[in-house]
């Protein structure tokens, strides 16, 4: 699995015009599954980014969790972080989850934020999607469990 975590001071997320999610302070998930991710894979990830000290204590340091901070997560699917550009200029997906397995690891993995955080949204899974976010710091960081 991959994620891009952003920190962020508020996040949304539009589908046609409508907002389906959104957050304050915390964090912002764009999440990937990759054909040959599990639920160990999810666990794994979580609970890394779970645990991630990146927001500022009363020293300006960056020491807190999102737990510390009572933080909310919105997590939207973006299958895009499989992208494989080595060939031409056309990027091949051929390395990101099938659709359906996709879907049922991105929802476990929704699953395992909300049994830890109280504010979860998400996107919508497949769905063109309008995020916007106000990055704080700015904060981005990227996760992929291959190399945790």
């Amino acid at each position: 699995m991959r994620a891009v975590v952003q920190r962020v001071t508020k996040a949304q997320v539009d589908i046609a015009g409508e907002t389906v999610g959104s957050i304050g302070r915390g964090l912002l998930i764009l999440l990937g599954v990759g054909h040959e991710d599990t639920e160990a894979q999810a666990d794994k990830l979580w609970g890394k980014i779970s645990r991630l000290r990146i927001f500022e204590d009363a020293d300006g340091k960056t020491n807190l969790s999102l737990a510390d901070v009572q933080g909310e997560v919105l997590v939207v699917s973006q299958f895009t972080l499989y992208a494989n550009c080595k060939k031409g200029n056309r990027p091949s997906f051929t390395e990101a989850g099938a659709p359906d397995e996709a879907n049922r690891l991105y929802e476990y993995f929704v699953d395992l934020a909300r049994r830890d955080v109280p504010h979860v949204d998400t996107g919508r899974f497949a769905a063109y999607m309008d995020v916007s976010l106000s990055n704080d710091g700015p904060f981005t960081i990227v996760l992929d469990t291959d190399a945790l």
